[in-house]
């Protein structure tokens, strides 16, 4: 009888290890979840995406590209294209007074450009993700009208350091002209909501695209270069 008490705990026994032995699936952190990026097309709850727990991928250099010809006047497709883009007013000046990779600039100096505006701060992962592509459209394009400005308004505190700011830009590769906007008098003036929002503005001063978060890179160069094309007295 004894034997048959001990065979029955020795199974009971090899029955509980498994069970035992597995890790419980615990609900992970607010602090360590990452919640979805902006899609392309943002919903009108888009909120800034935290950024994810590990480190952004190091960037490799870019090589400046060969600037493809301009055309001396739009073609038909950028034609069509300048039609759907309507005038949404006057750009806002910008007077923000610390500028990185730049001396101060006002848009009323630069009629007769393009300029893009691009809403960031560098702790924001949807930023991070657009850089290359802004980085690549200065570069391509710089030489043939187009003058891209980087406006860093920070979220958090540690954001609003201008050495962080430093750090990041040089980190990220970002060549281009950045405003400091700590106080947020830009990102009021453009009445601006979500990072990271680009505005096209063309030779005129006025706005004549908006878009919000990542995605439609394509799109967005397309409206560069037919703004570029577009003839303004």
């Amino acid at each position: 009888m004894l034997k048959i008490y001990r065979l029955g705990y020795l199974i009971l026994f090899a029955l509980l290890i498994p069970a035992c032995s597995r890790s419980p699936n615990l609900p992970t952190s607010d602090a360590t979840q990452v919640p979805p990026v902006f899609d392309s097309k943002p919903s009108t709850e888009i909120t800034r995406v935290a950024p994810e727990a590990t480190a952004p991928p190091q960037l490799s250099p870019t090589v400046s590209p060969t600037p493809p010809p301009m055309n001396p006047k739009p073609s038909p497709e950028q034609l069509s294209l300048l039609a759907g883009l309507k005038s949404q007013g006057a750009a806002p000046e910008l007077y923000n007074q610390v500028w990185l990779n730049s001396q101060p600039l006002k848009l009323a100096d630069l009629r007769g450009k393009v300029v893009v505006v691009d809403f960031w701060t560098f702790d924001c992962i949807n930023c991070i993700h657009l850089i290359p592509s802004v980085r690549e459209w200065y570069n391509k394009y710089k030489g043939g009208g187009l003058v891209v400005i980087g406006v860093h308004s920070p979220e958090f505190e540690y954001e609003k350091e201008l050495n962080n700011v430093q750090d990041a830009i040089a980190r990220l590769g970002v060549p281009y002209p950045v405003a400091i906007d700590n106080d947020f008098h830009t990102w009021r003036a453009y009445r601006n909501r979500y990072w990271p929002t680009l505005y096209f503005i063309d030779k005129a001063g006025r706005i004549r695209h908006v878009h919000i978060g990542e995605g439609d890179y394509e799109q967005s160069e397309q409206i560069i270069r037919a703004l570029l094309a577009e003839s303004v007295p």
